[in-house]
């Protein structure tokens, strides 16, 4: 990787990361409208972690639900076609902490759809890669989120 492609990529996640903070700081219309910019910039041929990151962020912006579980059905995708072409960025250990995430964000997406064997399925991929996941405050934190969604499909 050229010092120029490594700082076009850490300039793209920065710009995730302040779109990111608009998100948590409300401002959802905002936030879709430039994650939707820099989606058309990294194109669909772009860095399957951008790709990855980006659409796992922009599913949390949506307000329809079958478009959260499209933008999250578009991250799983990209994480698929990172671990074939991120040598540099240690893709190994960057799909082990994604992946648990991003089937926990699908078995949501179907439990706010009324999918619950869809959900289960995508639940049960969660708390399989889960166990990848380092015994910190995020993997604790995944692990606590697929457990209560666990006990909401027990109940429903």
């Amino acid at each position: 990787m050229t010092e120029q492609q490594q700082v076009s990529d850490d300039g793209v996640m920065t710009r995730i990361g302040q779109t990111m903070m608009l998100l948590h700081g409300g401002d959802r219309e905002e936030a879709r409208n430039r994650f939707g910019q820099l989606w058309e910039q990294i194109g669909p041929d772009g860095d399957p972690l951008h790709r990855c990151t980006l659409a796992h962020y922009m599913a949390d912006a949506q307000d329809d639900p079958d478009a959260e579980l499209a933008w999250d059905l578009r991250a799983l995708l990209a994480a698929e076609g990172l671990g074939e072409e991120r040598p540099a960025h240690d893709s190994a250990a960057a799909l082990r902490a994604l992946y648990p995430s991003l089937h926990l964000n699908l078995a949501a997406d179907y439990v706010k759809l009324r999918r619950p064997d869809a959900a289960r399925v995508h639940l049960d991929r969660a708390r399989a890669a889960s166990a990848a996941l380092d015994d910190d405050g995020y993997g604790n934190g995944v692990r606590a989120a697929i457990a209560r969604l666990e006990t909401r499909l027990g109940s429903g």
